[in-house]
């Protein structure tokens, strides 16, 4: 049989649309978790343009690479520029490490050990409401990170992007300076403190974690330089007591991390620590209404297979700061999809 002329058609009325985007979409992240993780698109950059120059160089099968790197240029992310070779894009350079706005450690995290197995195992959780973060690891996630160093400079680097990416918008969006001195629990590598420090002239700041994260802090001295005069480190463990000394304080995906019982006991320490001419400000996604998408209500389901805790809405929170001594005062929603939710003491 004779073929001429062939021209390749594509047909999805098998599945409608949005379910196609959901199964290939699996495909696609775990595709670009991969070349993430080996630093392809730095490669890519510095010369190694080729399928068998990159395969030689991270010693992988070349035949294997190309095919993800295939299907990743079918979908803008790399460009094939003749057979078997292929260059960045402006999408694929934002799997570059270092540079402006890149995405590499996101992918890396969400694709890897930590996250992308719980949510192979979402069906535990959606019939117990545990998370199946705890099942396979047969403990906390958060000690599961303790107790692995490199997870936990994985999940470090994967946070610090999230914070470079939506730490000026937030900054930008309330006022924090008019409360003069600011505490940022839970605040990991400081660098949301950092931008806020710089967007507010005469604010200081003060980050309060765990030991073993400040010290993780002070290697990456997000803190250091001009801000060193104006910013300061305490230890903390919220669920035993936070520093008294600010007048306002900042928590940043904390609340989400945890289940109602256990955020009603990190508010009712934040009480005791904040004056009552003080605020304490929650950067939480508020959850759109029913049917409408939102980014919180994926971030969600995340949640529920890593730590157990959840997103909420504006009137859960109401509800959950009241339990805790608190009473919401404004919501003030920024461009990075994130809400700022100020909430005074009762």
């Amino acid at each position: 049989m004779q073929l001429t002329n062939l021209q390749p058609t594509f047909s999805s009325t098998f599945l409608p649309p949005t379910m196609q985007r959901a199964r290939d979409g699996m495909i696609l992240h775990q595709a670009l978790h991969v070349v993430a993780k080996l630093n392809v698109a730095d490669l890519l950059e510095a010369g190694f343009g080729t399928a068998a120059d990159l395969a030689r160089e991270l010693k992988v099968n070349e035949g294997a690479l190309y095919r993800t790197l295939r299907l990743l240029a079918s979908q803008g992310i790399f460009e094939e520029t003749c057979a078997r070779t292929f260059r960045n894009t402006a999408t694929s350079s934002l799997l570059r490490t270092g540079v402006p706005g890149s995405v590499r450690a996101l992918f890396v995290f969400w694709g890897g050990e930590f996250c992308y197995p719980c949510f192979g195992d979402l069906l535990y959780s959606v019939q117990t409401g545990e998370p199946s973060r705890t099942k396979l690891a047969g403990m906390d996630g958060f000690e599961y990170l303790r107790q692995n160093p490199e997870l936990a400079r994985i999940f470090d680097d994967a946070m610090t992007t999230m914070s470079e990416l939506t730490g000026p918008a937030i900054a930008a969006a309330y006022d924090f300076g008019a409360w003069g001195s600011l505490m940022d629990v839970g605040g990991g590598n400081g660098i949301l403190l950092a931008h806020i420090l710089r967007a507010h002239h005469g604010l200081r700041g003060v980050l309060a974690d765990q030991v073993s994260v400040l010290e993780r802090a002070r290697q990456r001295n997000f803190l250091g330089g001009d801000l060193e005069a104006r910013a300061t480190m305490e230890p903390c463990d919220f669920f035993q007591a936070i520093p008294s000394g600010c007048r306002a304080y900042l928590m940043k995906s904390v609340i989400h991390d945890w289940t109602d019982e256990q955020s009603r006991t990190i508010l009712l320490n934040c009480r005791k620590a904040i004056p009552a001419n003080g605020a304490l400000l929650l950067v939480e996604f508020a959850l759109a209404g029913e049917n409408l998408p939102s980014t919180g209500k994926f971030i969600d389901l995340a949640m529920l297979v890593l730590t157990g805790g959840r997103e909420r809405t504006v009137d859960e929170y109401r509800e959950l700061l009241a339990s805790g001594g608190f009473r919401l005062n404004q919501v003030i929603q920024t461009p990075a999809e994130f809400a700022i939710i100020e909430a005074i003491p009762a």
